[in-house]
């Protein structure tokens, strides 16, 4: 079984699992004090240094800069003359085509995406003139309650209110 290693530079390990899992037991054996543990930031500083970053935030942190990076080459690719790039020895790479055609592929691939969306919503709706717009299993009837003058009033539950009474309120 491996030992432990004792110093900090002393991390020489193979995968970012064993690197955290290493981190973890440094700290297990070695906590260190804090005054104030009754405060939130205290006690969130506690949870992290107990459980270590999360994996949702490590690779969102390594999407992020690979995106970057990748942008970045896209771009000096895309914009740098050929001669320079023979220069430079690099002799192997796409069709500056694709410079163009990659963007808007991908802008034409959103745009009809949006487009399939706001088609299969209206293909869902029910027409104006349809009785499910009005009425289906999930309508409330207005309840009547009658209640003596002088009592207090109940609220009265959730409901739906009818278009007849819509209609009177808004035109008339």
């Amino acid at each position: 079984m491996e030992e432990t290693p004792t110093s900090p530079t002393s991390l020489v390990v193979s995968s970012p699992r064993r690197t955290l899992s290493l981190l973890r037991e440094r700290r297990q054996k070695h906590p260190v004090p804090d005054p104030d543990e009754k405060t939130a930031a205290s006690a969130a500083a506690a949870f992290a240094e107990e459980h270590g970053p999360k994996p949702s935030e490590v690779y969102g942190f390594v999407g992020s800069i690979t995106t970057v990076i990748a942008a970045v080459i896209f771009i000096v690719w895309a914009y740098t003359p050929e001669p320079w790039l023979h220069y430079l020895g690099i002799t192997y790479y796409p069709s500056k085509y694709w410079a163009i055609a990659i963007p808007s592929f991908l802008i034409v691939t959103v745009v009809l995406a949006m487009v399939s969306y706001l088609g299969l919503n209206f293909m869902m709706t029910p027409p104006p003139t349809s009785f499910n717009i009005m009425f289906d299993e999930y309508s409330r009837e207005r309840s009547t309650v009658t209640s003596l003058v002088g009592e207090e009033q109940p609220i009265e539950p959730i409901s739906d209110i009818g278009v007849d009474q819509i209609n009177k309120i808004m035109f008339g």
